[in-house]
């Protein structure tokens, strides 16, 4: 009788491992994403695999117990993970469920007919912006669809330019004597003169300087209201550029910016558990409902979040519409991104001490509780986890510490197994927008600000001042962020230098290691990835015309003493574009005849192949026009989800040195 071999661990493992993936692609072949039961089964299963693998990390792969540097190493990991591990199971169960209200908002559109129409303030509050910010925002208010609203700019910097720019626009113009209560207590101000007028409005909307409303923001926001208990309504934020990853990695057309998981996904997911919270602009409140709480509270650097809160304790709702209803200006500069996300953190941990908290003594749910600890847990455990697994195999390098006593075999199979589910039931339930080493690059890049700040936040929450993120500004050089660099490339270093020292040589690292050094092998050129992914975003490359229309259309050139001609307009913005389908030499003067823009002069700037590229020359009225088309026009901007094909393009680009096109 011929016996039949049997497989190796190593082999068994893998056969483990692909059984898992043919699992994953035949439930997510059948299974419906927006069934609850479905993603439950999931995330059910995503569960089963967690409990495994950190029951096997804590039985299997540590160093026994003892007052050795070895099992300190080993077990401030495994609790450094097991805490990550916490943060992300409870964003298993919040994911289980999502709703989807634009059913109820085209059902309860115009409510309140036959009686008054709803009075809408719209409050666009500014720091110090410059008027190109502004000015789309306030361009895309006065587009808005309902008749019965009336605009308010807030200048915290007291600016007489704005002030005039208002007054020529026929918006009101509120300032203040003192920035005190930053952006708080900005729109609190407001609103206490809007209260004292004759007519004070019923709905307030909230917009940041740079965040442009599309024509149906508030008409589609206000039937939700329909419902006595809602008292605010938050939709999601998008953005009309890239962030500082998608620009400085080349991957703006074929890569989510780092928001779409959270307003896409995790806010549908939240409101279907009653915990969706106010994201402060692109966001409308019923004025009733702010004003019995006493307005926006001044305790948080975060008032959107904590308002969410002192609304529910009050008995108020705050529904979620995920529809793109406004587009904004993402942070341009890295600097200003992780700031924004450090701001983020500052204001959580600050909310966690308030009298909203999740242990203090209020009325609020046990979910709104669960609600905060989430946000709490991702803060506090996602970061430093992320700057952990950096760190720690470098302890094995030059220390010969194997802070995961493992065999490739266990790791596949325990790892491995959870790891691979859990990308995939993401990206089923989003869509796709989930790419493992771009996920780790964007946490790494603000984890050491973050950390700071969840740990400032929660020792010391008072005292701690409001940074504006800035916009706008001049980005057309190579800016190296050497501050942000530096760390990311000495960690960088030492782990190059650790991996050559234990290749080269058996007296460091790898005698008498066993399966453990391919673990930490395989773990290091990993992190050496995701640093130099890192590093590439800390370069921050020249940015051009921040929206651009790239669907071609057909035009009219007509060159002065010319003969007109159809030609095709190729990615159009305010001040150019490029022509397709007629020769026009360069410094040629004329009009373009653009559909709903009217004929604008142009200046030929150069020749191309098939065309020329030409500057534009509109008018007051046809700037308005541009403006009001690329911003309060059409469907979300961006990408809403990972193109894989483009995405390994660009990536290709980038790590060739040359930008490619974005």
């Amino acid at each position: 009788m011929i016996g039949v071999p049997l497989l190796s661990e190593t082999q068994s493992a893998l056969v483990e491992l692909c059984a898992v993936i043919a699992a994953a692609f035949l439930a997510t072949s059948v299974l419906n994403r927006r069934t609850t039961w479905h993603r439950l089964l999931l995330f059910g299963i995503a569960f089963l695999f967690a409990g495994r693998y950190i029951w096997w990390r804590a039985t299997s792969t540590l160093a026994p117990p003892g007052l050795t540097f070895d099992f300190l190493a080993s077990g401030s990991l495994f609790l450094f993970e097991a805490a990550a591990l916490v943060g992300s199971l409870s964003a298993f169960v919040m994911l289980t469920r999502t709703r989807d209200r634009s059913p109820d908002a085209t059902e309860n559109l115009g409510w309140w007919e036959p009686g008054p129409m709803p009075k809408v303030a719209i409050l666009i509050a500014t720091y110090n912006e410059e008027l190109e910010v502004l000015e789309r925002t306030v361009v895309g208010a006065l587009a808005l669809r309902h008749p019965r609203k009336e605009i308010f700019v807030l200048d915290d910097g007291r600016r007489d330019w704005l002030r005039d720019y208002c007054g020529r626009m026929g918006v009101g113009y509120i300032t203040r004597p003192d920035n005190k209560g930053a952006k708080a207590g900005n729109m609190n101000h407001a609103l206490a003169l809007l209260d004292a007028s004759p007519e004070p409005p019923d709905f307030v909307a909230v917009l940041d300087a740079d965040f442009v409303p599309h024509r149906g923001f508030i008409s589609r926001t206000l039937a939700l209201f329909r419902d006595p208990k809602v008292g605010l309504v938050q939709t999601p934020q998008h953005f009309f550029n890239a962030d500082p990853i998608q620009h400085n990695l080349g991957l703006s057309r074929s890569y989510p910016d780092e928001q779409r998981f959270f307003f896409d996904h995790m806010q549908a997911a939240r409101d279907a558990w009653g915990v969706a919270f106010c994201c402060g602009t692109s966001s409308v409140a019923r004025f009733s409902a702010l004003k019995e709480i006493g307005w926006f509270s001044t305790d948080s650097v975060t008032e959107d979040f904590m308002v969410t809160l002192v609304l529910q304790e009050a008995g108020w709702s705050t529904a979620y519409l995920n529809e793109p209803l406004t587009e904004g200006l993402a942070p341009e500069g890295l600097k200003e991104y992780v700031t924004q996300r450090a701001r983020w953190c500052l204001g959580m941990m600050q909310i966690a001490r308030s009298k909203v908290g999740p242990f203090a003594r209020n009325r609020l749910r046990l979910r709104d509780r669960w609600s905060v600890i989430d946000s709490v847990l991702y803060w506090t455990t996602t970061f430093p986890f992320r700057l952990a697994a950096l760190v720690y195999p470098l302890f094995y390098w030059f220390a010969n510490v194997t802070v995961v006593d493992a065999t490739v075999p266990d790791v596949i199979r325990y790892f491995g197994t959870y790891y691979i589910w859990v990308i995939m039931a993401l990206n089923f339930v989003t869509l796709g927008v989930v790419a493992p080493v771009l996920t780790d690059v964007s946490q790494l890049l603000g984890a050491l600000p973050i950390c700071r700040a969840a740990f400032v936040g929660l020792l010391r929450p008072k005292g701690h001042p409001f940074k504006v993120t800035a916009k706008g500004g001049d980005r057309s050089r190579v800016t190296v962020q050497w501050a942000l660099l530096a760390p990311f490339a000495v960690i960088l270093a030492l782990t190059l230098i650790g991996l050559t020292i234990g290749i080269l040589s058996d007296r460091f690292a790898f005698y008498d290691a066993g399966d453990g050094k391919a673990v930490v092998l395989f773990w290091t050129l990993y992190n050496v990835l995701v640093l130099t992914f890192t590093i590439l975003v800390c370069i921050e490359l020249p940015r051009r015309e921040r929206h651009i229309a790239d669907t071609p259309e057909r035009a009219e050139l007509m060159p002065d003493g010319g003969i007109p001609q159809e030609v095709w307009l190729v990615a159009l913005a305010q001040d150019r574009v490029r022509i397709r389908g007629a020769d026009c030499a360069t410094g040629a003067r004329g009009t373009l005849r653009i559909q709903g823009v009217g004929d604008v002069p142009f200046l030929a700037l150069s020749a191309t192949d098939d065309g020329a590229r030409l500057s534009l020359m509109p008018d007051d009225a046809q700037r308005t026009a541009l403006l009001e088309r690329f911003y309060a026009d059409g469907e979300a901007p961006g990408v809403l989800n990972i193109r894989m094909a483009a995405l390994v393009e660009g990536i290709t680009r980038r790590l060739s040195f040359n930008e490619g096109p974005r």
